[in-house]
């Protein structure tokens, strides 16, 4: 508690004693672990600890653009809009083609809208895919798989896929009312496990206070992922600001930093990270301290105060612009610090 006191971007903080105190009884294993703190060119990212690139390093392409037939309560089809449209193959392949060539492009993220049953409609996409990585061998490919069956996924790994990243629901309550969709909490298990059937690294995440904010689906969800070979989990927290006026509350930071927790206990040997996704101002300032605290691996877009709450407690650090999700390999790390100082 003393040394975050100190951190001047956290000098107006409220921290959780108790959970503080916790998170500090198991320092030793969150101290073993250098923790990635991430940012991929989806946005521009600045902060006073680290610098964004303004290059399109690592961008995310949407093959919906801004459609989504799901329009889910939390989201309200905002996610998407900061995504480059790819409509159709041939779109998204010279859009590919066209960064590689101008600003040395080191792999992208494929999204779109859902379907009304959360699916979305890769196949005629995955050719473009598959040329792209024969022709580029470098690029790393990730995907948000949204439910699919082993056959899509079956195809994915062909088409040289290299990360599939899901949402696991762990609620019926929270897929019936907040994501309008009929489909049970197995589905999303029988796709996690069409998915760990590949070799692709499967990134499953969770949404922390996806239920209105409330927590209720977040334990057996870390259930479900724990009984899965998957490569690595990622945890976003709920941004009411995305849905209409009313609907959702924040989770407390409490909470927040309390699953952050039992996901480190839950998977001690996966790499557990925070993504993109998450409440701004002083509540992600504290988020991202317990993050760094509770010993997760990785940080997407770090608030300031998270490299100087690394440095307090002593945990080395690196900085990537990729996909938190993603690991790009020493060589594209290297190109992208290169591309980065030009």
């Amino acid at each position: 508690m003393e040394r975050l006191e100190a951190i001047e971007p956290l000098e107006d903080a409220e921290f959780d004693p108790s959970l503080v105190y916790a998170m500090e009884a198991n320092a030793a294993k969150a101290l073993s672990r250098p923790i990635r703190f991430s940012t991929p060119t989806f946005k521009e990212y600045q902060s006073d600890e680290l610098k964004g690139c303004g290059k399109n390093s690592f961008p995310a392409f949407s093959i919906t653009a801004g459609g989504c037939a799901l329009n889910c309560d939390h989201c309200q089809k905002k996610i998407l809009e900061p995504m480059i449209p790819a409509t159709s193959p041939e779109m998204l392949e010279q859009k590919v083609r066209d960064l590689i060539m101008l600003q040395n492009l080191q792999g992208f993220l494929l999204s779109g809208g859902s379907n009304r049953r959360n699916e979305i409609r890769y196949e005629r996409y995955l050719p473009v895919v598959e040329k792209l990585k024969n022709e580029f061998p470098h690029l790393r490919v990730a995907i948000h798989t949204a439910l699919l069956d082993e056959t899509l996924a079956k195809s994915m790994e062909s088409a040289g896929v290299d990360t599939a990243m899901m949402d696991v629901i762990g609620a019926q309550e929270t897929i019936n009312q907040v994501y309008k969709l009929d489909r049970p909490v197995e589905d999303f298990e029988a796709t996690l496990a069409a998915l760990c059937a590949t070799s692709m690294e499967v990134t499953p995440h969770i949404v922390v206070g996806l239920h209105y904010g409330q927590i209720l689906g977040e334990a057996n969800a870390l259930d479900i992922i724990a009984r899965h070979d998957v490569g690595s989990l990622v945890l976003v927290v709920i941004m009411p600001f995305y849905a209409k006026p009313g609907t959702f509350t924040t989770p407390s930071t409490s909470d927040v930093g309390r699953i952050f927790m039992e996901a480190r206990r839950r998977l001690p040997d996966k790499p557990v990270l925070l993504g993109c996704a998450r409440p701004p101002g002083m509540h992600k300032r504290v988020t991202d301290a317990y993050a760094v605290m509770a010993g997760l691996d990785g940080i997407a877009f770090p608030a300031d105060g998270a490299v100087a709450v690394s440095q307090a407690i002593g945990r080395s650090f690196e900085q990537e612009h990729a996909c938190c999700s993603i690991k790009l390999g020493q060589a594209g790390e290297k190109a992208i610090r290169v591309a980065c100082a030009a």
